[in-house]
C-alpha cells in the first residue's frame, strides 16, 4: 500500500471512466472508509446510496443537464448545454451521500466521510470526483423519493468512482504556501 500523504497528493478528480464496474470488494472498502470518518460526537449522521444501474444513471445525467441549462449561471448552462456532458462522467458507480438532518455537524461529518472515500479509492487506483451539480437532481423531490434514503435524510453530494481510463499522472497544481502562522 503506498504512503497515505502520497497518496492525498496524487489523488485528482477524474472525469473519463472505462465502462467496467469496480469489484464489490473495492466498493465496500470505500465505503467503509467513508464509515470511519471522523463524526461529531460520534453521531454518524451519514447514509450511503449506491446506483450501479445504468438506466438510472442515464436518467440522472440527463435530467441534471435538463436542469442546469435552466440555471441563472453562464457556466453551469453552457455546460449543461453540451449533448455529451454527463454530471457522472460516465462512472458506473455513483455513491450519494445523505446526512440526517437533525446532527450537529452534519454538514462537516459527511464532508469527511466523503473525502475518506475518496482517498481510500485512489490507494485502490479507482478514480472518483465529487459531483456538486448533483444538487440539481437533489432538488426534484419526487425523483430522490425513489431512491430509498431513509426519513429524515436528506441528499448531500455524489461522488462518482470507476476505474480511470487515463492513467496519466497529473502534477498537483501548485499551492500556496503562506496559509500557515505559528504562535
Amino acid at each position: 500500500m503506498r504512503d497515505v500523504l502520497e497518496i492525498i497528493k496524487s489523488r485528482r478528480s477524474v472525469r473519463k471512466y472505462k465502462p467496467e464496474q469496480i469489484s464489490q470488494e473495492s466498493l465496500e472498502k470505500i465505503i467503509e472508509a467513508g464509515i470511519y470518518a471522523p463524526t461529531a460526537h460520534n453521531q454518524q449522521p451519514w447514509h450511503f446510496t449506491v446506483i450501479q444501474n445504468t438506466e438510472l444513471l442515464d436518467r440522472i445525467n440527463s435530467y441534471v443537464r435538463e436542469e442546469m441549462c435552466k440555471s441563472d449561471s453562464d457556466w453551469i448552462k453552457k455546460m449543461g448545454s453540451k449533448p455529451d456532458f454527463k454530471v457522472t462522467y460516465d462512472a458506473p458507480t455513483l455513491v450519494i451521500v445523505s446526512a440526517r438532518q437533525d446532527a450537529m455537524a452534519w454538514r462537516v461529518d459527511c464532508a469527511a466521510a466523503i473525502e475518506n472515500m475518496l482517498i481510500a479509492a485512489e490507494s485502490m487506483d479507482i478514480g472518483s470526483v465529487w459531483l456538486g451539480l448533483m444538487r440539481f437532481y437533489f432538488a426534484n423531490g419526487d425523483e430522490v423519493a425513489k431512491l430509498g434514503i431513509p426519513q429524515g435524510y436528506e441528499p448531500y453530494y455524489g461522488v462518482s468512482f470507476g476505474y480511470k481510463a487515463n492513467k496519466r499522472v497529473q502534477p498537483a497544481p501548485k499551492r500556496n504556501p503562506d496559509v500557515v502562522n505559528y504562535i
